[in-house]
């Protein structure tokens, strides 16, 4: 099973957006899947259902930060090679979906008014790209992970 298989089937469980890429990489993180579930709640729907950053996106650098980022903060080589890494998927996220935003890729106009989560119903799925972006993130960060593991 790919990590996009994974992403999707967990987003179809009730996972937010963040949290299913993030908890198809739990094992790469280190972490199990609770753990990497509540680490990264708060971003789904485009942080906090903003609709800003995609959360499959949100997901994407949280996986990033943990793999290659830094702890020190005069490390400017290892930042600016982490922040490299993350125009390098926001490049092939984009190219694929045409943004990294929420709102754009669900085709609304402003922020969503309420923070309440809409029930995960028939309709909601078939009005959603969502799934499809979890699976979409995580192929192109497992395959991310492949090139650059060498």
């Amino acid at each position: 099973m790919t990590k996009g298989d994974m992403a999707y089937e967990s987003f179809l469980k009730g996972y937010n957006c963040t949290q299913a890429v993030t908890v198809a990489f739990a094992e790469e993180l280190g972490l199990d899947a609770d753990t990497a579930a509540q680490l990264s709640c708060g971003f789904g729907g485009g942080m906090g259902r903003m609709r800003e950053v995609c959360g499959t996106f949100s997901g994407i650098v949280m996986v990033l930060s943990w793999l290659y980022g830094y702890s020190d903060p005069k490390d400017v080589t290892a930042k600016k090679e982490l922040y490299e890494k993350i125009r390098e998927l926001a490049g092939r996220f984009k190219a694929k979906n045409g943004s990294i935003i929420c709102r754009e890729l669900l085709g609304l106009e402003k922020a969503e008014e309420s923070a309440a989560p809409e029930p995960r119903t028939p309709e909601y799925y078939k009005k959603r790209p969502c799934p499809e972006l979890c699976r979409c993130a995580a192929d192109l960060l497992e395959e991310f992970i492949k090139e650059n593991s060498t």
